[in-house]
């Protein structure tokens, strides 16, 4: 039984623990001076090869795969670890201080774009490219891709950092977590049993979404060993799709992109 008692009113400990107990703050906004470099393509990716950051490189590598010439782009890395991400000219672009952040440079100002999930959605929509162009097609695909978006904080805040991070092994939240990604790979199994591919016939940002936390996770590639413990192999259909997106030269390209420095 945990001895811990809870307070009236929080107040953060001098340190968590673990491996972000000294990065994360219970406050937003820049921590230090920032001057982040910018290349000569019209898009600027300042990110890292997580699940959420590997979305915008397959993205831009898919773009590439179709013939999209104006989607060049420099992709430089936001090393989180070090805490890069809270400095002011990242901050600038994504309040939030997560990876990835996209400044679009091709018109007459500069768009930022955050959160994985709209920087798929921008570019799908800016070059008319992986999304459907009828309403009944898209509404499916934006379905998929929100829920990704709500779905996978209990994926990886919740089963990855109890199950990974955390100093300490919890059981309460390590099975609580467990038992919600299994219900999640579960729902995606089901699905993947009657379409090839998420949203559809089609291969979609809900796909590229989905597959960098899910298709990653059924490889065994996020956390060690989290594939053994949520025994991923017992999910055929995603397998199988998990398989087939692997094969793709975007998305290979993608996961292998190499990031430039920041400083």
């Amino acid at each position: 039984m945990s001895e811990y008692q809870l307070p009236e009113v929080w107040e953060n400990p001098a340190n968590l623990g673990g491996a972000w107990g000294s990065i994360n703050q219970p406050t937003a906004g820049a921590r230090f001076e920032q001057h982040l470099p910018k290349g000569e393509q019209p898009f600027q990716l300042y990110s890292l090869g997580t699940p959420n950051g590997i979305k915008a490189t397959i993205m831009f590598e898919e773009l590439k795969e179709l013939g999209v010439k104006e989607a060049g782009y420099d992709l430089f890395k936001i090393a989180i670890g070090d805490g890069d991400q809270f400095g002011s000219d990242f901050v600038a672009i994504n309040p939030n201080s997560k990876i990835p952040a996209l400044l679009d440079l091709s018109g007459e100002s500069p768009v930022r774009v955050f959160e994985s999930a709209n920087i798929l959605l921008y570019l799908a929509e800016k070059f008319d490219q992986l999304i459907p162009k009828d309403p009944v097609g898209r509404n499916e695909v934006l379905n998929w891709l929100f829920w990704q978006t709500g779905a996978a904080p209990f994926l990886g805040g919740g089963f990855g950092h109890f199950f990974h991070y955390a100093p300490e092994k919890i059981e309460y939240a390590i099975n609580r977590f467990a038992m919600e990604a299994k219900r999640q790979l579960d729902l995606l199994d089901k699905e993947l049993a009657k379409k090839p591919y998420i949203a559809g016939d089609t291969y979609s940002i809900a796909d590229i979404a989905i597959w960098s936390w899910y298709g990653r996770l059924a490889q065994d590639k996020i956390w060690d060993k989290a594939g053994i413990f949520l025994n991923v192999q017992e999910y055929k259909n995603l397998q199988a799709w998990t398989e087939k997106i692997a094969q793709r030269p975007a998305v290979q390209r993608g996961i292998g992109a190499e990031y430039k420095k920041i400083k």
